[in-house]
């Protein structure tokens, strides 16, 4: 694997480097001290993946890859030491296609590096991701009947997105209500160190209270849980929410797969599932589950993506009950829910 760094500060490189060259099979690309030279080295020399900084002269991160992603679009992982005041910049570089971030690695006592095996972690996930290697060795699906409804029962919406997620969360967020009368829950593949700044960011931009999701805690209406672990969020028979590191073999970690399956065995009443832009194809099969089970289930379209791989494969299996623009999600979400008239354009029938 070929692998670009752009950082302008030398020690950071040198430690990006030696974690680099540290593995059999990778090998260093190029260096570039701005996002402006990386625009260009990656125009002329376009690596497997880029290690990608945020705060530079010239351009910074995010506009560096936006750039790149129009350009000459390749994978990008966020590698950055300044985050306190800029964690907004995170979720606008992976608004425009980043995969994911992580923090930079640091050179320690005695040539020691520290933070190196969680950048080789992520690198090698997004080797798999690009390479187009199957990642999971999910059971399958059983054809069951849809569980009872119970009477009372909290009417929930689970949403599964991964690159241009941030986004795409804060546009469907944005558009509900503060008063929404159902729970939402989010599994969203981000780092486990970004997740609780993932939920303070979408705070700013919605009406909804937004949290991290707690073990042991349970959907609430009007709230929105974001999956917040390195391992995966389920569902369990109590209804409440659990993290487990089991599939080990399932990559995508929070898997949106796992959590959507774990939903439709224990969730007592048929909701509605979204699946958002995303590379890869974690989600399908749990939305097929979920389908199967009863539920309605909204898959991203491909002009309103930014990488159309979850939804894509999602709708290819059938597993999507309707393909929706991202700006009509939301109205799709409360229509169901009846907080407008359902003979309007995109209503459908009730939960």
């Amino acid at each position: 694997m070929r692998i670009g760094i752009v950082n302008d500060l030398m020690l950071a490189v040198e430690a990006l480097r030696r974690v680099v060259c540290s593995v059999p099979g990778y090998t260093l690309a190029w260096i570039a001290r701005d996002g402006q030279e990386a625009v260009q080295k990656c125009a002329a020399d376009r690596p497997d993946i880029i290690l990608m900084d945020l705060i530079m002269p010239v351009m910074n991160g995010v506009e560096a890859t936006r750039h790149i992603m129009i350009e000459s679009p390749c994978a990008i992982l966020i590698v950055t030491a300044t985050v306190q005041g800029n964690i907004s910049l995170v979720f606008e570089a992976m608004g425009h296609g980043a995969l994911d971030v992580v923090r930079t690695p640091v050179l320690g006592r005695e040539g020691m590096i520290e933070g190196a095996a969680d950048l080789l972690a992520k690198i090698e996930i997004i080797g798999k991701l690009t390479g187009a290697v199957g990642l999971t060795k999910s059971r399958s699906v059983s054809a069951a009947e849809a569980p009872p409804a119970s009477l009372g029962a909290i009417s929930l919406i689970v949403i599964g997105s991964s690159t241009g997620g941030p986004a795409a969360l804060s546009a469907i967020l944005s558009r509900l209500p503060g008063d929404l009368d159902a729970a939402i829950v989010i599994t969203q593949h981000v780092d486990q160190y970004f997740a609780p700044e993932l939920a303070t960011w979408l705070n700013t931009r919605t009406s909804l209270q937004v949290k991290v999701a707690e073990e042991g805690s349970r959907p609430i209406p009007g709230t929105v849980c974001l999956a917040s672990t390195n391992d995966h969020l389920i569902m369990t028979p109590s209804r409440a929410l659990r993290y487990s590191r089991e599939p080990l073999d399932c990559y995508y970690r929070p898997s949106v797969d796992v959590f959507f399956k774990s939903v439709a065995e224990h969730w007592p009443a048929a909701g509605t599932a979204v699946l958002l832009t995303g590379m890869g194809k974690d989600g399908g099969e749990g939305m097929m589950a979920l389908k199967k089970a009863g539920w309605y289930t909204i898959a991203q379209d491909e002009k309103s993506s930014v990488v159309f791989g979850m939804p894509k494969a999602a709708i290819e299996m059938g597993a999507a009950s309707q393909i929706v623009p991202l700006t009509e999600i939301a109205a799709v979400l409360k229509a169901r829910l009846h907080m407008y008239d359902t003979s309007e354009p995109g209503g459908t029938a009730s939960l």
